[in-house]
């Protein structure tokens, strides 16, 4: 079994709390045996895949597959060219780990995403714009850090696909089962 969901912000990749009181992935009614297949931080929000199948996160995760996945990242600033080129280019330092190339370009409208609950923080004075990235590595918060690094801080982070399995309609907090043929968009670029 294969599953996505549309993981909030605020609950843990995980079913068990690391806190009293802190939202999980039990919290949103899955089949016994299933686990996560990579990670999403606490702070970030998107597509997660969650599976009872042995082998599929070594498959979808292992570095050499170069699996893309994609993300939406609402910044603080607008991200000049040069700062999108460094991020296109790789190579940043992420303490001793080099990025590798990848997608990113900014876009020209906010996208139709469902409000976050709490709100992005709003600072009058300081514009934001929305970036999208493709990478294909994972490293743990690796969107936030890139950004952080060419001087772009994200406020928003919301993972939008993973190969070519898109977020679509799902909401957030809900899941379903993939067909056959999403199942196999995971695995295409």
């Amino acid at each position: 079994m294969l599953l996505a969901f549309f993981k909030p912000y605020g609950v843990l990749c995980q079913f068990t709390p690391d806190q009293p009181g802190q939202r999980t992935l039990a919290d949103f009614g899955f089949p016994p045996g299933v686990y996560p297949l990579g990670r999403l931080d606490l702070d970030s929000e998107g597509l997660l895949l969650l599976s009872d199948e042995a082998g599929l996160n070594h498959r979808l995760l292992d570095p050499s597959s170069a699996h893309a996945r994609t993300y939406l990242a609402e910044v603080e600033n607008i991200p000049t060219p040069a700062a999108l080129q460094t991020l296109r280019r790789g190579g940043i330092d992420l303490k001793g780990h080099k990025t590798r190339p990848c997608e990113a370009r900014l876009l020209d409208a906010p996208p139709a995403l469902p409000p976050r609950d709490p709100p992005v923080r709003f600072r009058q004075n300081i514009p934001t714009a929305w970036l999208e990235l493709t990478l294909t590595e994972g490293k743990n918060r690796q969107v936030r850090r890139m950004t952080a690094a060419v001087s772009f801080p994200t406020l928003r982070l919301v993972r939008v696909a993973i190969g070519r399995l898109a977020l679509e309609k799902l909401e957030p907090g809900r899941w379903r089962e993939l067909t056959t043929t999403e199942r196999a968009l995971i695995w295409k670029r």
